[in-house]
């Protein structure tokens, strides 16, 4: 029998700032390893801090302990298999994002990343220092291992140079987060040095970490543009041992069986469930309210919260007011139904009463407008955070991109919160993504197989009901074509001409384009919500609240 290399590629969820509790983990799989006779252990990017740190790297005793968690693992895992993990290092008045070869007791070699990201949800280059040299090569049973952290293969100049230093296999933790079209991004960056021949192990974290969630889709390949071999799965934990043949100097692969996911409905749904019930339970909340309003961004929400963390802890409720129809009412409480949660109906009703009697005389001689709309919203959010504040359950916020990209959202309102499963999804997709789950049981869900979103939900014209016979869009377009304009003005950062030269109107998409500017406020304020496209609302997008400019 051929001789091999036996190397464990650890997929798991370690939790920002909790140190003891992800060095735990690491003792856990180094002993999982030891009894399956792992020769080496691989732990993702920035493993023992958690990743994105984002400032807390700059509180020096969370490095200190990073650190010290580091040599206190080394030295535990004495008899234990050798082990790549990450962490922060500061030398000499530097800091890195560094990984740490470690073996009998000790640190061996570090690795400091070279390519520190600073677009999009990165800011790496104002926390950590380049590393200094752009090859660090560590032997295991013989192998030359060439080591890399992340965006460092998203670029050819440290494969180049572990080749060129004599490595035989690369080894890559990473924390890189999940997105829309993030394996073809990542296939397209990684084939560029394909031609090196240089076998490597992806090795990725999983879960949710505010409003970046990520996917681990860990893999193994031969540096070859055909195949790419998944070994935990995506949006799962879990360790896989992944063998390297010391004949051939390849990897061993299984010739099939082992392809990633594609992506679509089932990895944005898989995404988005796990985003939230990782902040649910990371910030230890012991569940989740949200207002059940008969609509479909309600409803949505509801089934990703009982996906996420079972019917037991959503807690839906329904606050109609005199304008809420009778329809809503039906398909409020049959979604509940179908969902298995609790559901309560609390009447805002005399609260407006009150709020009219309070401002009568103020308002005296005056129409009625959006100020009585915004009033029923705000009762909404005062509800839902006086049932949080007494039972400790979590708001959950039930808007969408569409809406918070125009503004068409109610500050201190239905915008109260703590996280929003729906922030970075359109309208469109969100009527996509219901229907969705009403033909499909995700992976993982804790919620019930079948038909969960009632059908007249998905089908009846979107309306807020804060006065009388209201429909969405009375005052926009049709949101086939609001999202379209939003999607080039947001995501593409398109100028105006080029929307326009889809079809659209002028006038349309100017109004569109002025409403998106003038909401920036708003969502300045917004809780936190899962990114699932290329530019969210938040880390993302990140525009003048005081901004004159139009594109004339």
């Amino acid at each position: 029998m051929t001789d091999v290399l036996k190397i464990l590629a650890v997929q798991f969820n370690p939790i920002v700032g909790d140190i003891n509790g992800n060095a735990k983990l690491a003792r856990e799989a180094l002993e999982a390893g030891a009894r399956d006779g792992a020769d080496l252990v691989v732990f993702s990017e920035m493993f023992i801090l958690g990743y994105p740190p984002e400032d807390l790297v700059l509180k020096p005793s969370a490095v200190e302990l990073s650190m010290k968690a580091v040599a206190d693992l080394a030295k535990d895992a004495a008899s234990l298999p050798a082990f790549i993990i990450g962490s922060p290092w500061a030398e000499d008045g530097e800091l890195y994002n560094s990984e740490l070869f470690c073996r009998d007791g000790a640190i061996e070699a570090r690795y400091d990343k070279q390519e520190l990201p600073n677009y999009g949800v990165f800011d790496e280059q104002r926390l950590f220092t380049k590393g200094k040299s752009p090859a660090c090569i560590v032997e295991v049973k013989g192998v030359k291992i060439g080591l890399a952290i992340c965006e460092d293969v998203w670029f050819d100049r440290v494969p180049n140079a572990a080749k060129a230093a004599g490595a035989e296999l690369l080894v890559i933790p990473n924390g890189s987060p999940w997105r829309r079209s993030i394996h073809s991004e990542r296939a397209e960056a990684f084939d560029r040095w394909s031609r090196l021949g240089l076998p490597y192990i992806f090795v990725n974290q999983v879960g949710g970490q505010d409003e970046l969630v990520f996917d681990g889709a860990s893999y193994a390949t031969n540096s070859t543009h055909s195949k790419r071999c998944g070994l935990v799965g995506q949006f799962d934990t879990g360790m896989s041992m992944v063998e390297f043949d010391l004949e051939t100097r390849k990897l061993k692969l299984p010739d099939a069986g082992c392809e990633l996911d594609p992506d679509g409905w089932h990895m944005e749904y898989r995404a988005a469930t796990l985003a939230l019930g990782d902040y649910v339970n990371k910030n230890r909340f012991p569940g989740v309210v949200l207002g059940m309003s008969g609509g479909i961004d309600s409803a949505l929400t509801a089934a990703i919260a009982v996906d996420a963390l079972g019917p037991d802890r959503v807690w839906c409720v329904m606050m109609p007011s005199k304008y809420t129809s009778s329809e809503s009412l039906e398909d409020a409480k049959k979604c509940a139904e179908l969902l298995g949660v609790r559901y309560d109906i609390v009447n805002i009703a005399p609260g407006v009463g009150a709020m009219d009697e309070m401002l009568g005389d103020l308002f005296a001689g005056r129409e009625s407008d959006t100020t009585e709309e915004n009033i029923q919203s705000r009762l909404r959010g005062l509800t839902l955070m006086a049932l949080s504040n007494k039972f400790g359950h979590m708001v959950v916020t039930t808007g969408n991109k569409s809406e918070m990209a125009v503004g068409y959202a109610t500050l201190y309102g239905d915008m109260c919160g703590g996280y929003n499963a729906l922030k970075d999804f359109y309208k469109t997709e969100v009527f996509e993504l219901s229907r969705w789950r009403n033909a499909n049981h995700p992976k993982g869900a804790l919620g019930p197989s079948g038909m969960v979103i009632p059908e007249r939900i998905i089908t009846k014209p979107p309306s807020a009901e804060l006065r009388e016979d209201q429909k969405d869009e009375d005052s926009l377009p049709s949101y086939d074509d609001l999202d379209d304009i939003l999607r080039g003005l947001v995501d593409e950062e398109a100028d105006i001409d080029d929307i326009l030269a889809r079809g659209h109107d002028e006038a349309t998409v100017r109004r569109i384009e002025h409403l998106l500017y003038i909401a920036e406020y708003k969502r300045r304020q917004a809780p936190p919500g899962v990114k699932v496209g290329g530019k969210n609302f938040g880390r993302d997008r990140r525009y003048p609240i005081t901004n004159r400019f139009r594109d004339d």
